[in-house]
This record gives structure tokens, C-alpha cells and sequence, in this order.
């Protein structure tokens, strides 16, 4: 792993931590600012849908759990689009010359070898990895076909390398509404639980209680998919926009390479 990876990984963790102490404020802040519902009202609130406040087990509501995994979603988004924007400024860094004119036989790779090599921490990002395998593979081979060749291969790899640095998002994009589903079948389940203990029908005070009960766990059942669903949309919309703006960047740096680099190289 080289020192940018173990910067993003740096990163990565300090967002995820930042995001669960985020989340745990906006959740403070959510419980502070909206009433609680009354109990066996069957009341539709804020707090019901955001947090499940009249639950009896508040603060560890299903909807709560929800609300952690989207901050350190969005903990994962924020650092993949930080990565991105530092991918699509390397073009920009003139590792090679500007000169149209310019026609580079193996030797004169030769400074631009070593630019690359004593870069430092730049030679880590994509671009400059991927020219630095060109520049190595002309100078060996003298075969412009087999650099071309190369450079295809290393942008393939990094397309691939890119796809597996979103399984975290993906897979918490997957386990929102996952959960959102199980507070589902636990609402279902404590209706129907509550719908079995039907009272006497002449005592209209117990009946309404009891018909607040029963509305109030399939409200629960509801609104954490419901939530669930909003949450997953927001993730599925940031993922999209960090990969695109990720492979928008590779896709730069492959022009680069072959405008800047292929096409101008000299078989001798």
C-alpha cells in the first residue's frame, strides 16, 4: 500500500468517526427539538417517522440504527469525492511538456522518468502510475504498440481498483433498507401481537387505546421503510456523482497519457 492509499485509509477512518459522533448530535438534536407522541395515540409525528420516539426502547430504535449508518455513508461518500477531486487536478500538474511539437525517443524519457520516480507522494495518483508503467515499458521495449498496450492494461486495472474502493458504500447503500425492512416485520409482528388482545367492545376508551396501539406498531413498520428508502436514494445519488467524477478522472488521465505521451513517442 503505498502513502496515498495510507492517507485515504487515514482519512476513511477519521470520516467514519466524524460521521457516527455526527449522527449521534443530529440524532440528540431530532429528540430535542420534536415532541414525543402520546403514547397508544397512534399518532403519526416527526418523531414516530424520524426516530420512533414513543418507543419504549428510545434511544435504541431501529430508526436510530438507520441514522448511524447513513452518516458513515455519507462519511464514505465525502471521502471517495476527496479522492476525485485530487484524481482530476493531476492532469494539471504537468508531468509532461506542453509542446506539440514534442517527439520523445527511449532516451529522452529519460528526465521525465525521473520526474515521475522523484515525485514523491505524486507518483502515487493514478495518472502518474499509469505513465510511469508507459515510460518503463517504451524504455525497455523501444515498442510504441506495446506501451499503448500496457497503458490499456493499467487503466483496466485501476477501472477495477476503483469499482472495489465503493464496496463499503455499496454495501451500506444495501443494508439501509435492509434494516428498514426488519423494523417492518417487527412492526407487523407487534401489531398483529397487539390485534390478538382485542378488549371488550362496549368500552369505547379501551378500544380506542387499543386501536392506537395497533396503528402505532404498524407505524413503526412503515415509516422505517420509509425512511429507509430516502436515506438509500441519497446514498445511491452521492455514489453515483463520486464514481462518476472518479472515472471521469481516470478517463482524463487516459487521454493524457495517449495524447500527451503515446502519440508523440519515436521508434528509432
Amino acid at each position: 500500500m503505498n502513502e496515498l492509499e495510507h492517507e485515504e485509509q487515514y482519512y476513511r477512518c477519521i470520516a467514519a468517526l466524524v460521521a457516527l459522533l455526527a449522527g449521534c448530535v443530529w440524532i440528540a438534536a431530532l429528540s430535542l427539538s420534536l415532541s414525543e407522541p402520546e403514547t397508544g395515540s397512534g399518532e403519526m409525528s416527526a418523531s414516530a417517522i424520524l426516530l420512533d420516539r414513543g418507543s419504549s426502547l428510545f434511544p435504541l430504535t431501529i430508526q436510530n440504527a438507520m441514522w448511524l449508518l447513513f452518516a458513515v455513508g455519507l462519511g464514505e461518500a465525502w471521502t471517495r469525492l476527496r479522492r476525485a477531486k485530487q484524481e482530476a487536478r493531476q492532469p494539471r500538474a504537468g508531468i509532461l511538456p506542453d509542446d506539440e511539437a514534442a517527439m520523445y525517443r527511449a532516451k529522452d524519457l529519460v528526465p521525465v522518468y525521473r520526474n515521475l520516480v522523484q515525485s514523491g507522494r505524486g507518483r502515487n495518483f493514478r495518472l502518474q502510475r499509469v505513465a510511469l508503467r508507459v515510460v518503463q515499458q517504451f524504455q525497455i521495449s523501444k515498442s510504441i504498440d506495446q506501451a499503448n498496450s500496457l497503458m490499456n492494461s493499467s487503466l483496466e486495472l485501476v477501472q477495477h481498483e476503483i469499482e472495489l474502493k465503493y464496496s463499503m458504500l455499496r454495501y451500506i447503500v444495501w443494508l439501509i433498507p435492509t434494516t428498514g425492512f426488519i423494523g417492518t416485520i417487527v412492526g407487523i409482528a407487534l401489531a398483529l401481537a397487539a390485534a390478538g388482545d382485542l378488549p371488550a367492545l362496549d368500552n369505547s376508551t379501551q378500544v380506542q387505546a387499543w386501536f392506537g396501539e395497533v396503528t402505532a406498531s404498524l407505524g413503526v413498520a412503515f415509516n422505517t421503510t420509509l425512511l429507509a428508502l430516502l436515506m438509500a436514494a441519497i446514498l445511491v445519488f452521492l455514489l453515483h456523482v463520486a464514481q462518476g467524477k472518479e472515472e471521469g478522472a481516470l478517463n482524463d488521465a487516459g487521454q493524457y497519457c495517449l495524447d500527451r505521451l503515446i502519440n508523440r513517442l519515436y521508434e528509432e
